[in-house]
């Protein structure tokens, strides 16, 4: 006859099996806890976050750091004793609209009067001032004459060169210049014509001209395009872009003197394997997997982002990580002190190079050990940074590539600070504009070159039938 189970049995079975759930939701819950407490230490400085995310606490440390024992700033505001002055040079006489000659009319000592005879180097002294802008409107009128022969009535036609629209090439550029690249909104532009210009114009005429400029300066904007694939070193970025509500990938691919923006539907690997349409040259980015279509030997990985993945490590509460986040800190400080003095020359390629291969070799190392312990977050980012190994260190033998990617991040900005200011666009033809617009405003601005006098070219030409001005240096 078998034995009957002792209840009590039953009972420690079942309280072992809660046990082990209790544990394994324990486990599970402190895994999301270091997750969410991670996530939650972010900022700036240990991730990809722009510094504008910060929480002000994080700001508010961040300028403690300019602050000595005793609170007080470690620097005054404004120019520093000893700085270089900057002051406004005087235009050649020539360049005047007027002159003005003055004379004392006594003597300072004896107060007898002086007769105005010119000094050799008389002290000179220049105010600019702007001059009452009044628009001028030229009316052209087209009269309908009547054939003595054959009495059809035919109708003058407006000459070339002038605009079929109701303002000219330069308020047109105005107008666009200050929505594309100053990023005031159509309503602030119809504001300010009418207050600086005394111009009424509608925010749909506005739209208007933004469409025409767009359109013209197409072609220009496309050269540039193929100008930037063709070259030996381009810098790539993106971040989302918001048209009517939808989420959208914006691009920026610059070079040395050329910046291009494209606006696409995602930021999935075909689609930016058909942004880059020539694999030439050496693509410095970050370690986005979308980028695995560039050979790793032609790329340059961005070191901002690794050093804020290596003070991220410091960071994790992991005694080993900041061990280890912090000595890979330490010798990418010291590479960067030796890159700056290769930039500024006062260190040659050669020397560079050779000091740097200890520090190649222990950073690696470093790496290495980091993969191999296993710690979430530690080990799994730095086999993916030691999956880019070939890419890591371009910079050192390449003259011409830069150790990180702050130039397009830099050029991007413009594009972000549109799109938080206004929300993105509306529509397909507003994703042009702004992307054709930018490209002609940080092309220009790289190249010391007038903004409005060339967005006044464009309509000039446009005018005419004839080509907008090139992008490409000269």
């Amino acid at each position: 006859m078998l034995a009957s189970r002792d209840p009590r049995d039953e009972r420690i079975a079942e309280l072992e099996a809660e046990l082990r759930q209790a544990r394994d939701l324990i486990a599970r819950l402190e895994a999301r806890i270091a997750e969410l407490e991670r996530r939650l230490g972010e900022n700036s400085s240990n991730s990809s976050r722009p510094p504008s995310s910060d929480p002000p606490a994080v700001k508010d440390a961040r300028n403690e750091h300019r602050r000595d024992g005793r609170g007080k700033r470690k620097r005054k505001r404004g120019a520093q004793k000893g700085h270089e002055p900057h002051q406004r040079d005087l235009l050649p006489a020539e360049e005047c609209d007027q002159i003005h000659d003055h004379f004392p009319e006594t003597c300072g000592d004896c107060n007898r009067r002086l007769p105005k005879k010119p000094s050799a180097d008389p002290l000179r002294h220049q105010v600019t001032e702007l001059p009452s802008i009044k628009p001028r409107t030229e009316e052209h009128r087209l009269h309908a004459v009547t054939c003595p022969d054959c009495e059809t009535v035919t109708r003058a036609k407006l000459p070339a060169g002038i605009p079929h629209g109701a303002f000219g090439p330069v308020l047109t550029a105005v107008m666009v210049m200050l929505t594309g690249a100053y990023r005031l909104s159509r309503r602030k532009v119809q504001q300010l014509c009418a207050e600086l210009f005394d111009v009424r114009i509608s925010v749909g005429a506005i739209s208007q001209s933004e469409g025409r400029v767009s359109e013209a300066i197409a072609p220009a904007v496309e050269e540039a395009y193929e100008h930037v694939l063709d070259q030996k070193v381009k810098h790539t970025d993106a971040t989302t872009w918001r048209r009517s509500g939808k989420t959208l990938q914006l691009w920026t691919l610059a070079t040395a003197m050329v910046t291009v923006f494209r606006i696409t539907v995602d930021g999935t690997a075909p689609t930016v394997r058909g942004l880059w349409q020539k694999l030439k040259g050496i693509l410095v980015s970050d370690r986005a997997r979308v980028f695995s279509f560039w050979t790793m030997k032609r790329r340059q990985i961005c070191w901002a982002h690794l050093i804020r993945k290596y003070i991220s490590f410091t960071e994790s509460g992991s005694t080993i990580a900041w061990a280890l986040g912090g000595e890979l800190l330490t010798e990418a400080e010291r590479m960067f002190r030796w890159w700056h003095r290769v930039r500024d020359g006062t260190m040659t390629r050669v020397r560079f190079q050779k000091k740097m291969r200890p520090v190649r070799r222990r950073i690696e190392q470093l790496l290495d050990v980091a993969m191999r312990t296993g710690i979430p977050g530690l080990a799994g980012s730095c086999a993916d940074i030691l999956a880019h190994r070939e890419a890591l260190w371009t910079f050192v033998d390449t003259p011409g590539v830069d150790p990180t990617n702050n130039h397009a991040e830099r050029e991007i900005r413009q594009l972000v600070l549109w799109r938080r200011t206004s929300f993105g666009t509306q529509s397909i033809r507003g994703d042009r504009f702004a992307e054709r617009i930018a490209t002609v405003t940080c092309t220009l601005r790289k190249q010391g070159r007038n903004l409005l006098q060339y967005l006044t070219a464009v309509c000039q030409g446009a005018l005419v039938g004839r080509r907008a001005p090139s992008l490409l240096p000269a």
